[in-house]
C-alpha cells in the first residue's frame, strides 16, 4: 500500500522519494509533485522534504511547523499542518511527506472506508471516530485496512480546533 513515488518536473529529487537521509538533499519545505509508477489507482501526489523526528514510521501522520519545518507526531489536540510520513525519517535524517493525492496512512484498529479522519491519543495515527476539535479537514478514508495502514485521500489536510467543536 505504501506506493513507489517517483518526483516529476525540474525539482526532482536526487533523495528516492521512499528513503530517508542523514543528508539534506534539498531545501526544507520544498514541495514537488510525483506520480506512483507502481498503481494505476494512486495517481499524482504532493509531497514535502521536512525534517524528521525520533521514532518516526512509514505512514505516521504529523504535524508540521513551516518556520523551520520541523515535525512531530499528530496526536489528539494537536493544530497546524498535517503530512504522512513516506519513510522511516527519524531525528536528525530528513524525508519526503505527502501533502495530497491518494496515499497510506497509519490507522486504527476499526478505520473504516470512506469515513473522515481524526488525530487520536495514539502518537501518529489516525481513526474515523469523531472526537471534538480533532478533526482533519481535507483527508478522508479510501480504503480498507492492511497491515495498520489504509489509504487516504488528501488534499493540504490541516486541523483547527474551531473545525469540529
Amino acid at each position: 500500500m505504501a506506493g513507489n513515488w517517483q518526483a516529476t518536473g525540474a525539482l526532482a529529487s536526487g533523495q528516492p522519494m521512499d528513503n530517508n537521509s542523514t543528508t539534506q538533499t534539498m531545501p526544507l519545505g520544498t514541495v514537488v509533485t510525483a506520480i506512483d509508477i507502481g498503481s494505476d489507482d494512486r495517481g499524482f501526489g504532493e509531497f514535502i522534504y521536512l525534517k524528521g523526528l525520533a521514532s518516526t514510521a512509514v505512514g505516521e501522520v504529523v504535524l508540521y511547523n513551516a518556520d523551520d519545518f520541523s515535525t512531530t507526531l499528530a496526536v489528539a489536540n494537536g493544530i497546524g499542518p498535517v503530512a504522512v510520513s513516506l519513510s522511516a525519517c527519524v531525528a536528525n535524517q530528513y524525508g519526503w511527506y505527502q501533502l495530497s493525492g491518494k496515499g497510506s496512512a497509519l490507522v486504527a484498529s476499526g478505520f473504516a472506508d470512506n469515513g473522515d479522519c481524526y488525530l487520536t491519543a495514539t502518537a501518529g495515527t489516525i481513526d474515523d471516530a469523531d472526537a471534538a476539535g480533532d478533526y482533519i479537514a481535507n483527508m478522508k478514508g479510501a480504503s480498507a485496512i492492511s497491515g495498520g495502514l489504509a489509504d487516504v485521500e488528501m488534499s493540504r489536510p490541516s486541523v483547527a480546533d474551531a473545525l469540529d467543536d
